[in-house]
């Protein structure tokens, strides 16, 4: 019998709708406060704020026209060979995805199809019944695969910016304030929809309950996110040379997902992208990889976060010892501290007893599916909760 929890039901027809409205006001408030500072004649920061919003919008056009195009080809998805997707031909999506529309496209087909199957009556069978909604979830898990990769592309290095303008230039203002705050939200949004729509997707992933043992995991990401991104900060208004600490982090992010040879990606010639993408994720947060068992790889990722925030407190310490005068500093630290100690708490309990994967508490399965279409198995072959 086909569950209830794995239909797309009305709530999560308006959890999209919702979520369209969070990743709209996250890029306008970012793009006004690139406006302010051009106004102020701070040049650079204006350049890092706009540069963040567009390799984010650019990547995710990217992707997005690129798994349309496998969709199309899709045999299982398109088995009439028509040379359009969703009613548009494919001159049609790339001139839409040239003109950075390719996720409000995708909101459109997911939010038209839902609609249709949700909010209207329709005489299917059970099996139909499942097709339909699995359909649904793959849509939803190619967007929320792209609000991901705009989270950590804009969202994060957004939030690092502002933070280290407000704590290290007193540079503090109402649009700011919305910018900091809409990034935490579109960080925190992408991580859950990510990891919801992932699993119902893929029907040998056993389903993440809602309730307490989502919230202790979007609590184990946004404290360990938020301690590691207050760390940089403080680096950052140490010297901004500690930049080229952040590249050699993601560097070697980058050079891990190559050796572990990911295979996201239908065309070898975009795979790099994707491995630098996975990369720049890597040096905020832990994600499987590859599906393998990851409790090494793991222990080894959060001791080099313990290492970055001793480092930055030390440095702080001692280069700079009239700031812990400062309750700014002070509550900074403290929260640095106490994130990363809660964190690790939350990771520890969700993955000891809350995780539905059963008996490998780290490592999601991916293999097993035989017949799948493009959508299903980028899914298989993406980053796993």
């Amino acid at each position: 019998m086909f569950q209830s929890d794995n239909q797309y039901s009305k709530l999560r027809w308006l959890l999209t709708v919702a979520g369209l409205f969070l990743y709209v006001v996250d890029i306008w408030t970012d793009v006004g406060l690139a406006l302010k500072y051009f106004e102020e004649q701070h040049y650079v920061w204006c350049g890092l704020t706009l540069m963040f919003v567009m390799a984010a919008l650019v990547v995710t056009q990217i992707f997005s026209f690129v798994w349309y195009w496998d969709d199309r080809n899709d045999g299982l998805i398109n088995p009439e060979g028509k040379s359009n997707i969703g009613g548009m031909s494919t001159c049609e999506l790339a001139v839409l995805h040239v003109f950075g529309l390719g996720i409000f496209t995708r909101f459109y087909h997911l939010l038209k199809k839902g609609f249709k199957e949700v909010w209207t009556t329709n005489h299917y069978t059970s099996e139909e019944v499942r097709e339909v909604h699995h359909s649904l979830f793959c849509m939803a898990t190619d967007l929320s695969m792209l609000k991901l990769f705009e989270a950590f592309l804009e969202s994060a290095p957004q939030l690092l910016l502002q933070l280290y303008i407000l704590l290290g230039h007193d540079e503090g203002s109402f649009v700011q304030y919305l910018s900091v705050t809409f990034s935490c939200f579109n960080i925190a949004w992408a991580l859950v929809d990510y990891r919801r729509c992932l699993r119902r997707s893929l029907p040998h992933i056993t389903e993440m309950p809602s309730g307490l043992p989502t919230t202790i995991y979007l609590l184990y990401k946004l404290c360990t996110i938020a301690s590691l991104i207050l760390s940089f900060s403080l680096l950052l208004i140490l010297s901004t040379y500690s930049t080229i600490a952040f590249t050699v982090l993601w560097l070697l992010a980058t050079i891990w997902t190559h050796a572990l040879q990911t295979s996201f990606c239908s065309t070898r010639r975009l795979e790099p992208l994707y491995r630098a993408v996975v990369g720049v994720i890597l040096t905020f947060t832990f994600f499987n990889v590859k599906g393998q068992n990851t409790k090494v790889a793991m222990i080894i990722y959060y001791f080099t976060h313990f290492l970055i925030h001793f480092a930055a407190l030390l440095v702080m310490s001692l280069l700079k010892p009239e700031m812990w005068t400062s309750a700014t500093f002070l509550t900074v630290s403290s929260l640095i501290i106490g994130g990363s100690v809660l964190g690790l708490v939350c990771l520890v309990l969700y993955y000891l007893l809350l995780h539905p994967g059963g008996k490998d508490p780290v490592g999601d399965e991916v293999d097993g599916l035989r017949k799948e279409t493009e959508s299903a198995r980028r899914g298989r072959n993406s980053l796993q909760p």
